[in-house]
């Protein structure tokens, strides 16, 4: 079941996410599913450009339901359940662990050199890779791409992925991070001149003068196992772009330079896995206390 826009201004679902609550915690197990069927893939699809790898991904939308669950019996109703439930998400992953992408502190000089670096060929064909050449060209573009966000230090990735890719307004992205209108707009200003003056003197889908084509990086990253071939990340499967699902109206978009933010908002906006067996059996084991009952 798909659930419209939360992060959108007049998101509809929150009469419906207090009743959901209510139900949870009189221990409803249906009611919790779909709380959870609710909001996992949001919360997924800012993970993942957050930490880039799908299975850090999962690892880290697990960790945050979990702490969301544990709470639910604290949800006052003095905010918003969705103020609530993402802020603990977003405070989540500025505060994680680093992950396996962030290993490396990239910065957009590191970046660039590697791209150089990287010899131009002509992409692989088909009868050389288990993949569709396209498929790969396409992985290529969207794990570049997403790469770029990382160079970004974590606050201002996680503005620039709600402001930008997201639509999220000023207003909504004030309240999630607990800043002022003003402070949000001048975080996702600085966001987008650092990534967007990377991308105008690098990348070839904003400057056709740019030497640096996914096309011709596709079988150099390859080679240097940036790109698997059996098991492309993002590309494989058909699904929606993240500008399909997510309301580009805001005035955090509309104030945005369309042909830089585009290429993110065509990133694909990925199913998640389904948390919710996975919840029931964690919460129902003993390890974690809450007040809800699963079984």
């Amino acid at each position: 079941m798909e659930h419209p826009n939360p992060l959108v201004d007049d998101a509809p679902t929150d009469p419906d996410d207090r009743e959901l609550v209510e139900r949870a915690r009189a221990g409803s197990p249906d009611a919790l599913g779909e709380l959870i069927a609710r909001h996992q893939r949001w919360i997924y699809n800012i993970v993942l450009r957050m930490v880039y790898y799908p299975q850090d991904a999962e690892d880290v939308t697990q960790e945050i339901l979990i702490k969301v669950l544990t709470k639910l019996s604290t949800f006052a109703g003095r905010s918003s359940f969705r103020t609530w439930l993402y802020r603990i998400a977003l405070n989540h992953v500025l505060n994680m662990k680093r992950r396996r992408a962030e290993s490396a502190e990239l910065t957009f000089t590191e970046y660039g050199r590697g791209l150089n670096e990287t010899p131009d060929a002509e992409p692989p064909d088909t009868g050389s890779v288990p993949a569709e050449t396209q498929v790969l060209i396409d992985e290529a573009r969207i794990g570049c791409t997403s790469g770029m966000l990382l160079c970004l230090d974590r606050e201002q990735r996680l503005v620039y992925i709600l402001g930008a890719i997201f639509g999220v307004s000023d207003a909504t992205g004030a309240e999630l991070l607990e800043l002022t209108r003003a402070n949000f707009r001048q975080k996702l200003a600085r966001a987008r001149r650092d990534l967007h003056h990377f991308m105008r003197g690098q990348c070839g889908l904003i400057d056709a003068a740019n030497p640096c084509r996914c096309a011709r990086k596709t079988r150099g990253f390859i080679a240097a196992g940036y790109l698997d071939p059996n098991k492309p990340l993002f590309a494989g499967t058909r699904v929606l772009a993240v500008r399909e699902v997510a309301d580009a109206r805001s005035e955090a978009i509309d104030a945005l330079d369309t042909a830089y933010a585009g290429i993110h908002r065509d990133h694909p906006f990925q199913g998640s896995p389904d948390f919710r067996a996975a919840l029931r059996a964690l919460m129902s084991s003993g390890e974690f206390k809450t007040t809800l009952d699963l079984n």
